[in-house]
């Protein structure tokens, strides 16, 4: 007796196809980032299957929030809530019917793919026979351009998967695998993309907010926890580090003439954010810089920034024009929250016209008059830390056991390289 169809999602992964022998660490991440995606939805396990992952459901997950959440993931082509059944005929006809009951649909058109070719019938009869099953029992028509419903059957050695509503995913690299870097989050529109395109990159982030409380108000820090909130839902737990610099920038008053400070004030951003990095294992700074969007992003700018710091400085919008970057924020979601009204370091102590086109002389002159070393080092050790996790489930696991973010990272990261040592099973 063949048993009953099982649900389950069907995941498929394009670019991590590509990575040769690192493919089983890409997908042992993915595999554990859809895992914590998906704590509390009803998701028994994920499987590794030739080109795909399979996560097995309950028969009561909640479909609608792992949609939501499965969509967050990184590293995925697209995904299908699917039905899982033995790869028999008169069962893949029954599964076919199954999924299509109580579905109005002015077209469609089958699908079939055979793995390995086991299946006897070749997919033309397939897709031949179950579009003439479907004809006979539903008040459709077949369209192979352009259909209504795409009904699709893969057929594997073991196994077969019918499904119709194919979701595209984020596309990109699973969160992990590219090692981490350390953004800059203003709380304005650019910084949250830029480092939402690092992430889709394989990066885990940490976030380093500069703010001026006691002499501004707190609304700037009120924003970016938001949108590290917003951010976490992609590598489930995320640091966000709060910086003091109202401090710092009286002191850059008080040494370094005013075109000169917007300038003297990112360098020393840039080093304290760098020493942040150097703790936590961070190998790059991401900015969400554009090429001349503002006075403190001309190319001489750009430059007196990147050479106050010994690490690589990535700009992942730095081409990018403002009109592009306000659509990509509109749709990860991250826009309403930037435009909020706040009072962020920006605005303290800044001149009227700042140098737009500082030469390293002239701020190797003005940084001078300054104990650098001394302020980089106030800035770094007085910042501090908090954390943020995604989904809800995953937070209160955390919470109860009191583990940090970098230790989880830390162990996943063993993990995944332990894992290269075993054989990967295909099915």
């Amino acid at each position: 007796m063949a048993r009953a169809p099982s649900p389950c999602i069907v995941v498929h992964y394009h670019e991590i196809s590509l990575k040769g022998g690192n493919r089983p660490l890409f997908l042992r991440r993915l595999g554990r980032n859809l895992v914590t995606a998906t704590a509390g939805c009803g998701v028994r396990g994920v499987r590794r299957l030739p080109g795909r992952l399979i996560l097995d459901l309950d028969p009561e997950a909640d479909l609608a929030e792992l949609r939501e959440r499965i969509g967050t993931v990184f590293g995925i082509a697209y995904f299908a809530p699917a039905l899982c059944i033995p790869p028999e005929w008169p069962v893949v006809q029954a599964a076919v019917l199954q999924l299509l009951e109580g579905r109005t649909f002015e077209s469609f058109r089958i699908t079939a793919r055979r793995t390995f070719k086991v299946f006897p019938m070749p997919s033309d009869e397939i897709n031949r026979e179950l579009g003439a099953l479907v004809l006979r029992h539903f008040p459709t028509r077949v369209n192979l351009s352009e259909p209504v419903l795409n009904v699709r059957v893969d057929l594997l050695p073991r196994e077969a998967f019918v499904f119709v509503d194919r979701v595209t995913g984020p596309g990109g690299l699973p969160v992990g695998v590219s090692g981490r870097v350390a953004a800059l989050l203003s709380g304005g529109i650019d910084s949250p993309v830029a480092a939402r395109r690092l992430q889709k990159r394989g990066c885990e982030v940490e976030f380093v907010h500069f703010h001026s409380v006691p002499y501004l108000a707190d609304t700037s820090q009120r924003k970016v926890r938001a949108l590290v909130e917003r951010l976490a839902r992609h590598q489930f737990t995320a640091r966000l580090w709060l910086v003091p610099f109202g401090e710092i920038q009286r002191e850059v008053v008080l040494g370094v003439p005013a075109p000169l400070r917007v300038v003297v004030y990112r360098r020393l951003m840039a080093r304290i954010t760098e020493a942040i990095a150097r703790k936590t294992g961070a190998l790059a700074l991401v900015t969400g810089e554009s090429l001349g969007q503002v006075a403190s992003q001309t190319l001489e700018n750009i430059a007196r920034m990147t050479e106050a710091v010994g690490m690589p400085v990535l700009r992942p919008l730095i081409g990018t024009d403002k009109e592009e970057i306000i659509r990509e924020a509109r749709a990860i979601g991250t826009f309403e929250i930037s435009i909020e009204p706040d009072q962020d370091c920006c605005t303290l102590f800044v001149p009227k016209h700042p140098e737009t086109r500082a030469s390293a002389e002239a701020v190797a002159d003005a940084e001078a008059r300054l104990d650098v070393a001394r302020l980089v080092q106030t800035g770094a050790e007085s910042a501090t830390t908090e954390t943020f996790r995604f989904p809800p489930a995953e937070a209160a696991a955390a919470s109860a056991s009191g583990r940090e973010p970098q230790d989880r990272h830390q162990q996943e990261r063993r993990a995944d390289h332990a894992d290269l040592t075993e054989p990967v099973p295909e099915e």
